[in-house]
């Protein structure tokens, strides 16, 4: 196995093996497992991808989400992110899907709206367009780094809270349906995520956070938009540009990303699957009413 280092910091591709054999070979997990957590976001090329295949490799790494409500792939565990229609027709601007991918373009971690939230996302490219719909990535680790001493002893121990409707309501007031918002409410979290594995810190935000114990609404959106802007300084982005048969992992504990546009009049369609984490990937700890004090 080879590990190719491509992001400031962060992301490595891997070569040498592949899916397959991460999802048959206990030993080649344990190596890919070990990557993963050094690096937080994954390459892998050239890939056989099935949906059989993709479900045995993500399995390897834990438990699989449910698709959440309203989504295309609802009750599988699958989400799948896409501009064509079951009819093979593109979706036309204004169409739900057209704006939940411009949502997608919001600096993000997946799921952290969610109970439990996720460890990790695993997508595969099944049809790309010629140009555009790259996905972007920033490291959460390296961001917490760059917190001043007194901000990082600060949000220690704060807690924040997430909301699927508030990052849906920056596209249109009405995105997240009223069945969305009733079966996900807003959870709160802690804003720092301690990897159990090498005990480093990640700021755990994202586009869904609308607040932050102890602060007004209007102090809380001010420093998630300072926090956020830091963390995505051009200068610490990885762009992952698409190519067919591309599968790329990311760590949800430790990076935020986002999805860029591409031209209305080319498909695009990816399949994602999540994985859920569980106290041993650092759960335990962003518990607030476990937190330490």
């Amino acid at each position: 196995m080879e590990v190719i280092k491509l992001g400031p910091g962060f992301a490595a591709e891997i070569r040498g093996v592949g899916m397959a054999e991460v999802a048959a070979d206990e030993a080649v997990y344990t190596a890919v497992r070990a990557v993963f957590e050094e690096h937080s976001v994954l390459v892998f090329r050239r890939q056989p991808i099935t949906d059989e295949l993709q479900l045995a490799y993500s399995k390897r790494f834990g438990p699989l989400e449910t698709a959440k409500a309203a989504s295309r792939g609802e009750g599988t565990q699958f989400s799948i992110l896409t501009n064509v229609e079951p009819d093979g027709s593109l979706v036309k601007p204004g169409h739900k899907e057209e704006l939940r991918a411009r949502a997608n373009q919001l600096w993000h971690t997946d799921s952290c709206f969610k109970i439990p939230p996720a460890l990790a996302s695993v997508l595969s490219a099944r049809t790309i367009p010629t140009h555009g719909g790259e996905t972007e990535f920033v490291s959460m680790r390296n961001t917490w780094q760059r917190l001043s001493p007194e901000l990082r002893a600060r949000l220690d121990g704060a807690c924040a809270w997430h909301d699927y409707a508030h990052s849906r309501g920056k596209i249109a007031p009405h995105l997240a349906s009223e069945r969305e918002r009733s079966v996900m409410p807003p959870v709160s979290w802690r804003m720092r995520w301690r990897n159990p594995v090498n005990g480093r810190d990640a700021l755990y935000i994202a586009s869904h956070t609308y607040a932050i114990d102890g602060l007004s609404r209007e102090d809380s959106l001010r420093l998630i938009d300072e926090l956020t802007a830091l963390a995505t300084q051009p200068e610490q982005i990885y762009q992952h540009r698409w190519q067919a048969g591309d599968v790329v992992m990311w760590d949800n504990r430790a990076t935020m990303h986002r999805g860029r546009p591409w031209p209305e009049d080319q498909p695009r369609y990816m399949i994602r699957t999540t994985i859920t984490a569980t106290d041993a990937d650092g759960l335990a700890g962003m518990w607030p009413q476990r937190s330490a004090a």
